[in-house]
This record gives C-alpha cells, structure tokens and sequence, in this order.
C-alpha cells in the first residue's frame, strides 16, 4: 500500500486524512485539534458529540454488536435518516485489520534521501510528469479554481494510491464504525462515522465501498470528514466521487490545500508561505519535504 501504516496520520485536520499521541506528530497535533473543532462546528456535527458520550466503547469485538444497536438507535437524533442508517449499516462488521492496523502504527525517522527511496520518489516525479502532460487541460482548470498547482497534487496523488492504483482494500464503513467503537479513539472517529452517513445519504459513498484501514476514501485519500469539508466536484456530474472520478480526487485535493491557507502563486517550498498548507496534509516533516520536492520537480522548478 503507497500510504503505510507507519507514515500516518494523515490529513490533520480531520483525508489525510487521523491523530494519536506518537512523537512523529510534535505540536501539529494540538494545532489541528483546533482546526477539526472548528470545522465540526461549522458542520454541525458537535450534534453527535452529547448523544453519542454515553455508548459504550470496547478493546475487542465482544461489544460490537451491542454498541452497533446502540449507535443505530441515537444516530437518528443526530439528524441522520433512519433508512440511511439501515443502509449503511447492513454490511458492517467488527474489522480486525483495521484495529491490527492501528495498533501497530509507529513512529520512525528517516532522512530524506532513505524516504525517497523507500517511496519510490525518481519513479512517481517520472510518472508524475506524464500525468501532468497527460491531463493538461484538468489541472489548468483546478489552479484557475483553487490557485494551486499540479505538481503538490501529483506528488501527493502519486505518494496515497501510486496515481489510483492502490486505493485499499478494507471495507470503509466497517473500519470507520469499528474505531469509533474502540476506546482509543472513539470520539473522533465518531466524528469520522457521522460524516461517513452524510456521504452515504447524500450518494457519495457506496455501503460496500473499500479504501484504506482506517477509512480513507479515494485516489488521494481523504478520510470521510475531509470528503465532507473539502471535497470538490471537479466533473460537474453534482457528485463527489473520490475513487472513480480523477477530476474529483485532485480538485478536492486542491481544495483542501487551499482551506489549509494555499495562495495562488506563492512557493511551496520549506519556508515558503504554502509549505503550511502541505504541513495540513500529513504530520510527517519528511512526508511534507517529499511532496514539496516531488511537486516542485513535476512542475520544473
């Protein structure tokens, strides 16, 4: 998988993507609590927060199912269609890779030249190239939209799923309903959870969509409240569809670049005033430095 478990969290804010208290992620994590707080007002989905507190987490799955009935009963005071919570929840199960996935997560250093190699960075700038000649037209309109440009995109789009190669393969609403059940996290996939319903509800997530293990959707990877927040419909068919659609991926990957505090024409570089919206996308210091080289080479800089 291009987006191991050992590089994440991701997206931090709410795609990338998920936060644990692991050193790789330093003060960004205090920073980007801030941030998914307010987004989650500015949503209302602080809704759920009370309702929900009561329900009773788990370590295993011995608890699952009754934590399921549960959820399924208090969801619909949260604003979410009965029949959509029937639906979404028809095909869900207790997902153990999800939760060996999580719990194996750890930290590590490498240098910059170690993670390149590890990513295969010479291989996604080559490729990369060719996706920004490839489809011109498509990233001149998302910088006209979103003032960025194709080579961040590309370099994070090639860095996710290997260009949608590899979007993962672990049932979405399952890992999401599974870690908000698990004490470790619960109330911030909760969060995750509410906004995975929204999706299914409004037709932008399918009850048997796949993605990663803790529920990134799509070529670029979002985790579903990022879906919600920043999700753009760059096909103009009036729906997001992260995974079949490389307008939409990309142009919601703009987009959230941009709500991080993107400006049109500034660098992106270390240093330079959009490497912090790079920051927004993966804690990983060595993770931001790849993508803003990776881009800077896609773009012949």
């Amino acid at each position: 998988m291009f987006a191991t478990a050992a590089i994440r969290p991701k997206q931090n804010t709410l795609s990338g993507r998920f936060w644990h208290s692991d050193p790789v992620l330093g003060d960004g994590f205090d920073r980007m609590k801030k941030i998914l707080l307010a987004g989650l007002i500015a949503t209302g989905f602080m809704t759920a927060t009370p309702a929900l507190a009561a329900l009773q987490c788990g370590n295993d799955s011995s608890g699952f199912a009754r934590w399921v009935e549960e959820f399924k009963r208090v969801a619909p005071s949260n604003g979410v269609n009965p029949s959509v919570v029937e639906k979404a929840f028809s095909s869900v199960s207790y997902n153990r890779p999800t939760i060996s996935a999580d719990r194996g997560q750890k930290s590590f250093k490498l240098s910059f030249d170690d993670f390149m190699k590890k990513r295969g960075g010479a291989a996604i700038i080559s490729r990369g190239k060719g996706m920004k000649s490839g489809n011109a037209s498509l990233f001149a309109q998302i910088e006209r939209r979103f003032g960025v440009p194709a080579g961040p995109i590309i370099a994070i789009w090639g860095m996710e799923t290997g260009f949608g190669s590899f979007m993962g393969d672990q049932h979405t609403l399952s890992a999401v309903a599974t870690l908000a059940y698990d004490c470790r996290r619960s109330a911030y996939f909760t969060e995750q959870l509410y906004a995975a319903l929204e999706l299914v509800g409004r037709g932008d997530l399918s009850v048997t969509a796949r993605g990663a293990a803790h529920g990134e959707i799509g070529q670029t990877q979002f985790l579903p409240l990022n879906v919600v927040r920043y999700g753009a419909d760059g096909d103009g068919d009036g729906h997001i569809d992260m995974v079949r659609s490389r307008a939409d991926a990309l142009a919601s990957t703009a987009n959230f670049l941009k709500g991080h505090g993107w400006r049109a024409g500034a660098g992106y570089q270390p240093g330079q005033p959009n490497f912090v919206a790079i920051q927004g996308w993966n804690a990983a210091t060595v993770y931001q430095q790849a993508i803003a080289y990776m881009g800077a080479q896609i773009d012949g800089q």
